[in-house]
């Protein structure tokens, strides 16, 4: 067995740690058994990650004396709705899973969400466990407890905060992502450095993130330092009253583009989207006068360099008009009696929340943006 680092999340009574290391998912059987000894599983996944994973899980399940059973979703984020979290509740129930049994998320952040969210209602509240397949799951959705379906009003607008009993982020499983999904996984590391940590930045920046892609030990230590950065914020702040809103930096131009191209992944997926906020993010903040200009051009200049976009233009078959993207930009979680937030950057390293930004300056900015 490789070894491993375990990060901890410490919550008053729903504590738990984040393991992260290189096939993790063969312990996946010793370290549910010694939480929940003599629990049954229920393992939700899709269909594509369980051809790659599903039977080493229920291996790792079975020599641990659990007995599992597999629910299977189609892979996609138009998963994420109310028939397909109604299924997994329905098997869960009609799989007779008591109360003190145990749902696993095997696969990205669509499963995990959904996953995380059918635990928080069957039987008013079942143990999970996230063991996330993707870059993106491992250091941004399976850590924090935050669970949602999508609703064709917006991305992630029903939901609950529901904490996980643990996260195994087996790094191994990586080396079956293709390029696109790593680089949009990409998007959220590179993030945490853009929040408040310009050295993790300047690290990413300078080469090492070509470890990650690649597999080297730059990946374990990126996973590592951004599950640091995000337990800590969680830690502050679980249910978002405060400074939590700062992990949405690129977000909410984020998830309007994926509401407005309707979560077609084969135009855009997630972390694409972050990947243009983030840097309409940084081109705000410096229309704003908040920024240096050459801050925003060196995120843009960056996030291209990895292979990710970061503008309007660039994503297949357009982002419809102005009027439809501030239609979207309104349903985001952030909006407060009907103000806008934003999360709005002074440079590298140093953003912060932005409250009560007009409509009209947002307005004139996505003009500036569709040109």
């Amino acid at each position: 067995m490789s070894e491993f680092s375990a990060v901890p999340v410490a919550l008053a009574g729903r504590s738990y740690e984040i393991l992260i290391g290189r096939n993790l998912i063969d312990r996946a059987g010793s370290e549910i058994a010694r939480l929940l000894p003599k629990a049954r599983a229920a393992i939700v996944t899709d269909e594509t990650v369980a051809g790659l994973h599903l039977a080493r899980l229920e291996a790792s399940l079975a020599a641990a004396g659990i007995q599992s059973v597999a629910i299977r979703l189609a892979p996609g984020e138009a998963t994420k709705n109310w028939h397909d979290l109604g299924r997994v509740v329905d098997s869960l129930l009609a799989g007779r899973l008591e109360r003190g049994d145990v749902v696993v998320a095997l696969g990205g952040g669509v499963i995990g969400d959904l996953t995380g969210f059918a635990a928080s209602m069957v039987r008013r509240g079942m143990r999970f466990v996230q063991i996330p397949t993707t870059l993106l799951s491992q250091v941004d959705s399976s850590v924090g407890g935050k669970t949602a379906v999508n609703s064709p009003y917006g991305k992630n607008l029903i939901g609950a905060f529901y904490q996980p009993m643990l996260v195994l982020a087996d790094t191994a499983l990586l080396d079956t992502l293709s390029d696109r999904e790593t680089r949009a996984g990409y998007a959220e590391v590179v993030k945490y450095g853009l929040i408040d940590s310009p050295a993790f930045y300047d690290w990413l920046e300078s080469g090492h993130w070509r470890g990650i892609f690649e597999g080297t030990a730059d990946r374990e230590e990126a996973v590592r330092i951004a599950c640091a950065a995000k337990a800590a914020v969680v830690t502050r702040d679980e249910t978002e009253t405060g400074d939590r809103a700062l992990l949405n930096l690129g977000h909410t131009f984020g998830h309007a583009l994926e509401q407005v191209t309707g979560y077609n992944a084969t135009r855009l997926v997630h972390g694409e989207g972050v990947a243009i906020g983030m840097a309409m993010a940084h081109r705000f903040s410096r229309d704003l006068g908040l920024c240096p200009g050459q801050d925003a051009e060196r995120v843009s200049r960056h996030l291209a360099t990895v292979g990710l976009p970061t503008r309007l233009a660039e994503v297949p078959g357009g982002v419809g008009t102005v009027k439809d993207l501030i239609a979207a930009i309104r349903q985001d979680k952030k909006v407060t009696r009907g103000t806008l937030t934003f999360i709005l950057t002074r440079g590298i390293g140093q953003s912060f929340i932005a409250r009560d930004i007009e409509e009209s300056t947002v307005r004139a900015f996505l003009e500036t943006e569709m040109t």
